[in-house]
């Protein structure tokens, strides 16, 4: 079981995770992993100068945008 959380602080709410989760749910349904991931949202993961914030399991991952969840999802979840 992989656990995704997403930063919902008010740094990374207004840098568009708001849209970051919307993508991962998308991502979550298509790939129809609903029972193998969990998705949830936290609410400061300490790294609010750096863009979204997301953490795989135990891994920090900074800088997320709509450009790059694909690939980030593709290689911590699809592929791991």
């Amino acid at each position: 079981m992989k656990n995704i959380s997403i930063c919902v602080g008010s740094s990374c709410h207004l840098k568009g995770s708001y849209k970051i989760i919307e993508m991962a749910k998308e991502f979550i349904a298509n790939h129809n992993l609903e029972d193998k991931v969990t998705l949830g949202g936290a609410f400061c993961l300490g790294r609010c100068t750096d863009g979204v914030t997301i953490k795989i399991d135990d891994e920090i991952i900074c800088g997320v945008c709509p450009e790059n969840f694909q690939q980030i999802f593709e290689e911590k979840v699809l592929n791991a």
